[in-house]
């Protein structure tokens, strides 16, 4: 959807919380070598690198809420100098959450490869206030063009003039995401509508900051206390899996040649010394200097190893298809997400109802139902309509009815019967 640059900060949309939406806004940002993972069991352990987690949870305002709320201004990192050498922003904009969680993720680490965007961004934003960064954000043409690529047709803008933040936090039902995130050997959560960054403290010398962050949250969802609340999502920032599989894959390959060629070089020795008839050193020689490897290895081995090999390519290979498959996959539920199927459907409804039988077979369909409630009511029209297009289709074949060969040979008898 495209956004007025003049009224950028009125024109974002809420978005689902989705890894492939969210893989598919960093290759929109310009952002290379990253994607995004849902997190469905916080107890199994993360493998490889994690940059940050995105946290949707349901939103409830502290002074509307029936439960007590835990106080967490006793973990505000207060310091203006350190929230500034920071990449913290207020949420100032509606609906931008989505869009802040990431950057907030993404702008906490030094080894990705941001793009031209969100590395402008970073350089201009260095040593600004929360507040001013978020404004950053919201007036950043590229970022709310592409956040708003990615939402459904349905998206409302729902915000509060005044505030300038979304009007989610005076609703009960309104969900909001946060950033996870390690910063100089403590874990930090960042939160747009909280004036301050939080710090959850170190982890310990001899586990990963992803074991703090799964305590953390387990605190927080009541794992521990059996008080879980279901209603929430999680997804890890990591790095492209493709790459480290192409790489994998690569690694493989240079190892299959070598030991082709350490096998290929070994066969010829053998034949050489069997065909000048000197049986008397039955050891094979030595691989040549460039395999990877010490000591000696027989033809047997060898094939052993390169067969090895070869079924390591295989499976490798089919990780890669899967991933390009996931790729592709997210971009295909984006356009379906993304595209509007409104002018379709009211199109057919109006020609049903310009041919006078919308109304009738709506109405046959309610007199069969037992119990007739907005359901059925949407079931019965959904049966209607594909009957109605169904009949049309087969008019427009210029085809009425059956016209099997059974069809014409009983209405023949028919027709004998009748003569008789």
């Amino acid at each position: 959807m495209p956004v007025d640059i003049n009224r950028l900060t009125d024109g974002w949309l809420e978005l689902e919380s989705d890894p492939g939406l969210f893989t598919l806004l960093l290759e929109d940002f310009g952002v290379k070598g990253v994607q995004v993972e849902e997190i469905y069991d916080l107890q199994k352990n993360l493998e490889g690198q994690v940059y940050g987690f995105i946290f949707l949870f349901r939103w409830i305002e502290e002074r509307r809420a029936r439960r007590k709320i835990v106080e967490t201004t006793d973990i505000y990192v207060k310091d203006e100098d350190a929230v500034n050498n920071i990449f913290f922003a207020q949420q100032v904009v509606p609906n931008s959450c989505a869009t802040h969680a990431l950057l907030s993720v993404l702008l906490n680490c030094s080894d990705i490869d941001l793009g031209t965007t969100v590395s402008r961004l970073k350089v201009h934003t260095k040593g600004m206030g929360p507040e001013n960064k978020g404004w950053a954000i919201g007036n950043t043409p590229e970022l709310a063009c592409a956040h708003n690529s990615h939402a459904m047709p349905q998206a409302r803008r729902r915000m509060d003039r005044t505030s300038g933040v979304s009007t989610g936090r005076f609703t009960g039902e309104a969900f909001h995401f946060v950033s996870f995130v390690p910063i100089d050997g403590h874990l930090f959560e960042l939160d747009g509508l909280k004036p301050f960054p939080m710090d959850h403290g170190p982890w310990g010398e001899r586990e990963a900051w992803t074991d703090k962050f799964r305590r953390v949250m387990s605190d927080r969802l009541g794992i521990t206390t059996g008080e879980q609340d279901i209603r929430f999502n999680l997804m890890a920032v990591v790095p492209d899996r493709r790459i480290g599989i192409t790489h994998k894959l690569k690694m493989l390959r240079t190892n299959q040649t070598i030991v082709s060629a350490a096998l290929e070089k070994l066969l010829k020795s053998e034949k050489r010394e069997s065909a000048n008839g000197d049986p008397r050193d039955p050891s094979p020689p030595s691989p040549p200097p460039s395999f990877i490897g010490a000591g000696t290895f027989s033809p047997k081995d060898l094939l052993s190893l390169l067969k090895n090999l070869e079924s390591e390519i295989t499976i490798t290979e089919q990780h890669l298809c899967d991933e390009n498959e996931k790729r592709d996959r997210f971009k295909l539920d984006d356009c379906r997400r993304t595209h509007n199927y409104d002018e379709f459907i009211c199109t057919f409804l109006s020609m049903l109802a310009h041919q006078g039988v919308l109304a009738e077979l709506v109405s046959q369909d309610l007199i069969t139902s037992r119990k007739p409630n907005v359901g059925g009511i949407q079931a019965s029209a959904s049966r209607a309509i594909s009957r109605s297009y169904k009949k049309a289709a087969a008019t427009t074949n210029g085809t009425s009815g059956p016209k099997t060969p059974g069809a014409k040979r009983r209405r023949g008898r028919a027709k004998c019967r009748k003569r008789k």
